[in-house]
């Protein structure tokens, strides 16, 4: 079924999900299984998985000449949604990027995709490589992921990449297409008003729903809903969220993610004793922003794992 089938469905209801990260380069799938097990109690309709492009690094080898070696590489998004959806029965959100992706490959994933009965798909244009300025697609591949979204909406129509298949015979894909927002804007966008643009232009070309960057302070996902309603972007925006509980995430999180930390959450990690009364400080915080989300409707609540399902057990614990 389609993500905002299920939102269609609830009737109001606010529903949960879950993002798991693919195994690291020599993992199993039993690690996805057993950290998906427990959170199963609260029913989710749908699980995501995210995709994360190689990385590499460059040797020098005697010769004085760079020898190019891989040092991060993960199994592929598209077995493992077969097996979450074999497994759990519940629909599988496999991401897919710009960056890594010519188009023919884009195009390749999506056939494969369809093959398996997955109908949803995060389109996302991810980010630059770590040894990169900025972000730098691949030869034939796509800028933005607006474009991306075009190439899935084409697919949706029965236009593929090859002329020579298009047609009335040409077999339609069904893709229930999700898309990023940032409710404190793209850290690349210089102002908010210039970032929704490039969010509603990634909704008219074919995206159905929006799901959130993480934030500490719901205001800040209230005045973003307001803020894109006002730039006639109507899609369900689902809220993505994860707990703060390590002392080092006061200053990683706003590094990496580009958010605002509130001062009342800091002060709550800062003045615990321990470890463990910083991880409850920040579930706390957590489950307070779940509820008061819910309490307002939102359709759903996105939780980013981040291979830490003990901590998102007790939040949605104490939310549904």
């Amino acid at each position: 079924m389609r993500v905002t089938e299920y939102f269609e469905k609830a009737k109001g209801d606010t529903l949960v999900s879950f993002e798991v990260l693919p195994p690291l380069k020599g993992g199993s799938m039993q690690a996805i299984f057993d950290a998906l097990d427990p959170l199963m109690e609260f029913k989710p309709p749908f699980i995501d998985v995210t995709y994360h492009r190689e990385e590499f690094i460059y040797k020098r080898r005697a010769s004085g000449y760079y020898e190019k070696t891989a040092i991060r590489k993960r199994p592929g998004t598209v077995g493992i949604c077969a097996a979450i959806m074999h497994r759990y029965g519940v629909d599988a959100v496999p991401h897919l990027l710009c960056g890594g992706f010519t188009k023919q490959d884009t195009e390749n994933a999506l056939i494969d995709l369809a093959f398996l009965d997955v109908q949803n798909v995060l389109a996302l244009r991810g980010d630059a490589r770590k040894f990169e300025g900025k972000f730098i697609p691949e030869p034939e591949g796509h800028h933005y992921a607006s474009e991306l979204v075009e190439q899935i909406t084409d697919m949706n129509k029965g236009k593929y990449l090859d002329e020579l298949v298009n047609g009335d015979e040409a077999t339609k894909t069904n893709f229930c297409i999700g898309v990023a927002g940032y409710p404190e804007k793209h850290f690349e966008a210089p102002n908010l008003e210039i970032d929704l643009r490039y969010v509603k232009k990634k909704i008219e070309a074919g995206a159905d729903y929006i799901v959130t960057q993480m934030f500490f302070d719901n205001q800040k996902y209230f005045d973003y809903v307001d803020a894109c309603r006002a730039a006639g972007i109507n899609v369900p925006i689902v809220p993505g969220l994860k707990p703060l509980t390590k002392l080092y995430q006061l200053t990683s999180i706003p590094r990496l993610f580009h958010v605002d930390l509130p001062e009342d959450l800091v002060k709550a990690v800062t003045k615990a004793k321990d470890a463990e009364g910083r991880r409850r400080a920040g579930i706390e915080w957590c489950i307070a922003q779940s509820k008061e989300l819910k309490e307002r409707g939102v359709p759903c609540l996105h939780y980013y794992t981040m291979g830490d399902s003990s901590t998102i057990h007790q939040i949605a614990s104490a939310v549904h």
